[in-house]
């Protein structure tokens, strides 16, 4: 059974989408190619060989470019069994059933039911009746099985040199405090899973249509030995990439205490939601004595209102709140954001920036996260909200999501304008101070009034930061 895996892109990190099933299958007995597309050219003459081509679709940037892989593969070699795994495979099964570009859907906790496709398919066994593999017509069915994990399977992959590096920040006074040697540098990054899932049901996150509440713990063995292996190629930062790192707070916290007590020098950055800071407020001064530099958390909006339509489960006050818990613990905050929704009026988006300047956070967000449009795949609850009929629009099989228009025109404009800029801007490798000044300037002009007079502003030390930004 020729077996080649493919992955696409993963936020510029060595792909656990990759690693893991090379691993199940390694243990299943059975030997895989794989490819990341995102650092390597495709090699058509393997897609020709390969009997059973998985393509991973954990975002939705992954799945379009592998919908344009599947087709290469289908017009090469019609007779491979294509399947797509990931998140969003499940939330497009449908689509890709329909264009002809998979066999057989795989989401959830998708390893060992991936082994047991392949072996099915390597038997000559009849694989549509194994759980978890979606067919054309049947119902969503993901795999959430707790899983046996082994170790990553990392040694055939690209080396860490081709992904994104840590680029550490300015020394703050909680880092002074714990004696930390202190300096601008940037170093090789690393990039692990403590769990999956995640306990919590955002309306707009891809995430609840699958696991629905679930949360699987990776063993803390199993995600030490990963950290080990990528130290060893040279890694000096770690990114526990969890939905939400705190959804286990006594397993993240066992795993910060160990790395750190193996690994003293070695940083680490998390995910986690606005009322888990507030939560678990205590535990921060304590992961900043263990390495912590700091914390992505995705705000979305500082309106009320369009909080509770996406189902955060936070307000803005909260915001404001967890900011303080952060700064406090020395701990620098990443928000991410939904910065344009069918409910995100104008004076909203710029509320949304002038909290990130007054607040000193514009070193901290990245121009892309201005320019972020809620994403709505046909396996999103929000297709079906009471007012859905006021703004969504057609199904776009091409760009696996609905089309969705604003009530007020002048957000949609707003949203071409700005997007165009934040590509130019990344284009030419802009700062991000001259973006985030152009971007406002184009929302003051919208909106038809003048720019504030500039007053003085706190400013916060520069912050550590991957080198490639966020966006699904």
């Amino acid at each position: 059974m020729r077996i080649l895996l493919i992955a696409c892109y993963e936020l510029g990190h060595q792909p656990l989408s990759l690693a893991w099933p090379l691993a199940f299958l390694k243990r299943a007995g059975f030997e895989a190619e794989a490819f990341d597309l995102s650092v390597q050219t495709l090699d058509e003459a393997a897609l020709r060989r390969a009997d059973f081509i998985g393509i991973a679709a954990p975002m939705h940037t992954a799945l379009r470019l592998g919908a344009r892989v599947a087709e290469r593969a289908r017009a090469l070699n019609p007779h491979a069994h294509l399947c797509f795994y990931g998140l969003y495979a499940q939330l497009n099964a449908q689509l890709l059933f329909d264009r002809k570009l998979a066999d057989s859907v795989i989401a959830g906790e998708a390893e060992a039911t991936l082994v047991e496709l392949v072996r099915a398919l390597s038997a000559g066994d009849d694989w549509r009746r194994i759980r978890g593999v979606m067919t054309a017509g049947a119902p969503p069915a993901p795999a959430l099985t707790r899983l046996s994990f082994p170790a990553p399977e990392r040694a055939s992959l690209p080396p860490l040199t081709r992904y994104a590096r840590y680029v550490s920040g300015s020394l703050t006074p909680a880092h002074t405090q714990w004696g930390r040697e202190w300096r601008v540098r940037e170093e090789l990054a690393g990039y692990v899973e403590a769990s999956r899932g995640c306990l919590h049901t955002c309306a707009h996150c891809p995430i609840v249509p699958i696991y629905n509440g679930r949360f699987f713990v990776v063993p803390a063995e199993v995600v030490l030995a990963d950290i080990e292996q990528q130290v060893a190629a040279g890694a000096r930062h770690i990114t526990f990439g969890d939905p939400d790192f705190l959804n286990g707070p006594k397993h993240a916290l066992r795993l910060a205490r160990e790395l750190h007590a193996r690994w003293p020098a070695l940083t680490f950055d998390f995910t986690t939601k606005v009322e888990h800071i507030l939560q678990y407020r205590g535990l921060f001064p304590e992961f900043v004595r263990l390495g912590a530099t700091f914390v992505v958390s995705a705000i979305e909006s500082v309106s009320d209102r369009v909080l509770q339509r996406l189902g955060k489960g936070h307000t803005a006050a909260d915001i404001e709140a967890a900011l303080e818990i952060l700064d406090d613990a020395g701990l620098a905050l990443q928000p991410t954001f939904v910065a344009f929704t069918p409910w995100t009026t104008l004076e909203d988006y710029l509320a949304q920036l002038e909290f990130i300047r007054e607040r000193g956070l514009v070193q901290h967000v990245p121009p892309v996260q201005l320019a972020i449009r809620l994403l709505l795949p046909p396996g999103s609850p929000l297709v079906h909200a009471p007012d859905a009929a006021a703004w969504l629009g057609e199904l776009d099989a091409e760009a696996f999501g609905y089309r969705w228009s604003h009530p007020d025109p002048r957000m949609d404009a707003l949203y071409v304008q700005v997007a165009a800029r934040v590509a130019e801007a990344q284009a030419c490798n802009e700062p991000f101070a001259a973006t985030f000044e152009a971007v406002r300037r184009l929302a003051y002009r919208m909106a038809g009034r003048t720019l504030p007079s500039d007053v003085s502003l706190a400013q916060r030390p520069s912050p550590p930061r991957l080198t490639e930004n966020w966006f699904c």
